[in-house]
């Protein structure tokens, strides 16, 4: 494993460097849904820190097993059904699938604290992806500026699992331009300073066209790539 994490490290920074980024400013995250909680530690014993998984149960399950582990950021990656918010919201540093008005209303309901969030957005359109369409993400993210709980700290999106090199640079492009125009409007609940776009198969072009955070599963664990594990 530690040589997978090292593997992954080297992807990171020599894309930073093809795109004149400092790899500081990209945060790793371990989509560790795939992987039992003893293995889930064996990743935070190599230095992982961001952990995400995409199943409320899963999720605090390991919380509870690496509970003496307090500097692990937890991710929540998968859809979230209203009537679950309650229980898993408290439990989360950051939610990556923030899509709907009545959502975000049940998250500021239950939250104790402003939870970061980030707005997923289907850039390629794809029938099977959820998320807001690119013209619907303004008006959407203007929509919720009375939620106290809810800091829109950036945006997501995942690219089609067959996307060629040139639809990935587009599709991620896409969705930096849409984040700068947010940023640009100085909303103090909205900074979306942040990217949340690669997984295993693409994060280096992600990476390439400004994310922040890439989600990686199986480059971590010797598994072949697939689109289910990482999100």
């Amino acid at each position: 494993m530690k040589t997978n994490i090292q593997t992954i490290k080297e992807t990171i920074q020599k894309n930073c460097e093809l795109s004149h980024r400092d790899a500081s400013l990209v945060n790793l995250i371990c989509v560790s849904k795939s992987v039992d909680s003893e293995t889930t530690k064996q990743v935070v014993d190599n230095g992982m820190i961001h952990l995400a998984e995409n199943r409320m149960e899963k999720l605090i399950e390991k919380k509870e097993y690496l509970a003496d582990q307090k500097q692990i950021k937890w991710h929540f990656i998968g859809n979230l059904q209203r009537r679950k918010v309650k229980s898993i919201i408290n439990e989360i540093d950051y939610f990556h699938a923030l899509d709907s008005f009545s959502l975000a209303n049940e998250i500021n309901k239950r939250a104790d604290n402003q939870i970061k969030c980030f707005v997923q957005v289907n850039v390629s359109g794809e029938e099977s992806k959820q998320g807001l369409s690119v013209s619907e993400v303004e008006e959407f993210i203007l929509s919720l500026s009375e939620f106290e709980n809810i800091s829109i700290v950036g945006l997501m999106t995942m690219a089609p699992f067959n996307a060629s090199e040139v639809d990935l640079h587009l599709i991620f492009s896409t969705l930096n331009k849409l984040k700068v125009t947010i940023e640009e409007k100085n909303l103090n609940y909205a900074p979306c300073t942040e990217l949340s776009m690669g997984m295993s198969r693409d994060f280096g072009i992600a990476i390439q066209e400004g994310a922040t955070f890439v989600r990686v599963g199986s480059n971590f664990f010797n598994e072949e790539g697939n689109e289910v594990a990482e999100r």
